[in-house]
């Protein structure tokens, strides 16, 4: 794997571990920088991790996403997640999906 997927994979996993929430996600910009967050679970605001994400990227500035990845007990990502990714870095975006122990389960573009 690439160290830099791997980064990502680590820091969405921190995530996970640090905030107590089902799901951590980072994703890499255009420019390299990362965006790490947690699954946000207010009444009036439910975002997944990744979309968390994804909306930091954008309010940060970013034009565009090189990969993103989440670590979650799911073995498969919603539409929604990959609608996302798909809005900002295209359709050939690199999605990694890992287990709570870090470990690659699948890497999904977003169609």
């Amino acid at each position: 794997m690439d160290p830099e997927d791997k980064k990502i994979i680590t820091l969405a996993r921190s995530a996970r571990a640090r905030n107590g929430v089902p799901e951590g996600a980072a994703v890499r910009d255009e420019t390299g920088r990362t965006y790490v967050a947690g699954t946000v679970a207010l009444d009036s605001l439910p975002l997944s991790a990744l979309q968390t994400a994804v909306a930091m990227a954008v309010a940060s500035g970013a034009k565009s996403l090189e990969a993103a990845a989440v670590v979650s007990e799911a073995e498969a990502l919603p539409q929604h997640d990959l609608a996302a990714v798909r809005d900002l870095g295209g359709p050939a975006t690199p999605v990694l999906l890992a287990g709570p122990d870090g470990g690659l389960r699948t890497t999904v573009t977003p169609g």
